[in-house]
């Protein structure tokens, strides 16, 4: 990245697509001298312009949401596809959507994203892959910031009011996450991808290359395969202490299982992790069936003659040939489809403290965190023995309080004979 994709402010600094990063390059007008002409790329309707400098030299200005919005909103090939809580209705959202980023108009804070990932020397706050998020649980009510920022950062380790159902909420904030009760659900504006089968790209639906779903979605594209959208989805729920495990391109996989091409790591036993809530994303992706390890295909063209692209001949054997080539990986030559699941940690679209998950969310026989089972839950987990004893408990009770109540009513009946 250069620096104006997060500083510059006109709106008009536009990557071209085979620029290597950079933008489009001035052409001019022949029929216009002094103006520029567009350049066309292949394959697109639009044409690209080369940014007025004169005017962006002038507008450098701290981030804004924008600004990081034009990458983290769009990530994956479109808006709201990679993320399951970014997206671009996060750039002017109602309180509703997120209570951080909720614009002033709406009753939310407005914040913008450095108002939490702040930097230092141009070293953002905020990453949860590298080392663990939680391992140094710092506040920004008595430190100064860390390269983690944790909810806690701002809130504390008791965030609610103290005093009756508050303290037994606060006793959570050492094993649950705050997301996992404030985040009941992510893509709550508009739906997210999750799940993306490539193994039938190539191919034509219904005679087309593109179908597109009732909310204005791709469902299928001849270049990417078949695709599931979600709105309104509840997460998944891992321990995790901050760091994802991830399977590299040299790594062994079992086809005969699903593939974490990611996973959470943290586990009940560990003081720095906490139940966080997931987007997971499942898909069907290419592999060597020899080798057995997940491939780099070559998808995009290197120029207009390149037909060892996917994108450009639909040749799943010569586009990983040559993908694997170029990043110096073998390939056995015979390729196959496997399972594969990708994990987001879910921390934006915060919901008003109203809209909070309610206790029975977890803890019942219909608790969402049906599989978090190292740890014993109120209301969703029995012990046959406590049970027992539990209604041994009542029932003597019950016993107890008609034998009282009977010797009342009888000795109710002699005062009165008396």
């Amino acid at each position: 990245m250069d620096c104006l994709v997060c500083h510059e402010q006109t709106g008009t600094y536009r990557k071209f697509p085979s620029g290597a990063g950079y933008p489009a390059p001035y052409v001019e007008d022949p029929a216009n001298p002094g103006t520029q002409k567009g350049v066309p790329f292949p394959g697109e309707s639009k044409s690209y312009f080369a940014p007025d400098w004169s005017r962006v030299a002038q507008s450098v200005a701290r981030p804004s949401r924008m600004n990081c919005g034009t990458c983290h909103f769009y990530g994956g090939g479109g808006d709201a596809v990679k993320h399951g809580d970014l997206d671009s209705t996060m750039g002017r959202p109602p309180k509703t959507l997120d209570v951080h980023m909720g614009t002033r108009e709406s009753g939310g804070q407005d914040f913008t994203c450095v108002r939490c990932h702040t930097t230092h020397s141009h070293h953002i706050a905020g990453r949860i892959y590298e080392t663990p998020a939680a391992a140094e649980r710092k506040s920004l009510l008595q430190d100064d910031l860390g390269d983690k920022i944790l909810c806690e950062s701002c809130h504390g380790t008791e965030p609610h009011q103290s005093g009756g159902m508050s303290d037994k909420i606060n006793d959570h904030t050492d094993t649950v996450s705050c997301q996992a009760c404030h985040i009941p659900e992510f893509a709550r504006a508009q739906s997210t991808k999750m799940w993306w089968d490539w193994s039938k790209a190539g191919q034509l639906m219904d005679g087309k290359e593109v179908v597109m779903g009732p909310d204005g979605k791709s469902v299928f594209d001849r270049k990417k395969g078949e695709f599931r959208w979600e709105k309104n989805v509840v997460p998944e729920y891992y321990w995790f202490d901050g760091t994802l495990d991830h399977v590299t391109v040299a790594d062994p996989i079992d086809p005969t299982a699903e593939v974490w091409l990611n996973r959470p790591q943290g586990s009940a036993d560990d003081p720095n992790s906490r139940i966080m809530p997931f987007k997971v994303h499942r898909a069907m992706a290419p592999y060597d069936k020899v080798n057995k390890v997940m491939v780099i295909p070559h998808l995009f063209p290197f120029n207009k003659d390149d037909d060892t692209a996917y994108w450009k001949g639909y040749d799943w054997n010569r586009a990983i040939e040559v993908g694997m080539e170029k990043a110096g990986q073998p390939y056995s030559g015979e390729y196959g489809f496997v399972e594969t699941t990708y994990v987001f940690p879910t921390t934006h679209m915060v919901a008003p403290k109203n809209e909070a998950l309610p206790c029975e969310a977890c803890h019942s026989r219909q608790s969402r965190l049906a599989g978090i089972t190292e740890v014993y839950m109120p209301g969703r987990d029995t012990f046959a023995m406590v049970d027992a004893a539990g209604w041994v408990g009542v029932t003597g009770a019950m016993v107890a309080v008609i034998i009282h109540g009977l010797m009342r009513f009888v000795s109710g009946l002699r005062r009165k004979e008396e």
